[in-house]
């Protein structure tokens, strides 16, 4: 792919920028291509943790979803949350980390935040076509099928537990 670029561009100089900026990005895109998600880990005023399960896959996990095409991580968090749980982000949820999800799905990468009490409300919320059961958990109490991506974020952020680089 190097070797190409650099043959083409003498020509990519004489495009306006803006194409060949497109065309550039276009081309690393294809060799680099990486996909980016959002979960969100939202605590309520008893240090419970919200979990949903899904209608396609087992288990219990945390809500949150990929990042489309233009749209931030904020905007992702915000709207998967509501969507998936009917949690309405109000307040400015910590970027807890960024997680390789490599082993499950290559070139994926998760980013979670925390939403603390205080910084969402919850709305009336009902089981959709994607979304099967949400409820909040103790953290010691968690389901036996909650997922092991989920019970690691769980012990590195509320126990200290050293944050690993995978989810």
């Amino acid at each position: 792919m190097k070797k190409a670029i650099e043959k083409l561009y003498p020509l990519l100089l004489k495009l306006p920028e803006n194409v060949r900026n497109g065309i550039l990005q276009s081309a690393f895109r294809l060799k680099r291509s990486v996909t980016l998600g959002v979960q969100g880990l939202v605590l309520d005023s008893q240090g419970r943790v919200l979990l949903l399960k899904h209608t396609y896959k087992p288990g219990w996990h945390l809500p949150g979803g990929g990042v489309e095409k233009g749209e931030t991580v904020w905007e992702t968090l915000h709207h998967e949350l509501l969507d998936e749980v009917a949690i309405r982000v109000t307040g400015e949820p910590e970027l807890f980390g960024i997680y390789s999800h490599h082993p499950v799905f290559p070139n994926d990468h998760i980013a979670l935040f925390v939403v603390r009490p205080g910084q969402y409300v919850e709305l009336p919320w009902e089981p959709n076509a994607e979304i099967a059961e949400r409820a909040f958990f103790s953290p010691d109490a968690l389901p036996p099928d909650t997922v092991k991506g989920t019970r690691r974020r769980l012990r590195e952020v509320l126990q200290g537990a050293p944050r690993s680089e995978y989810w």
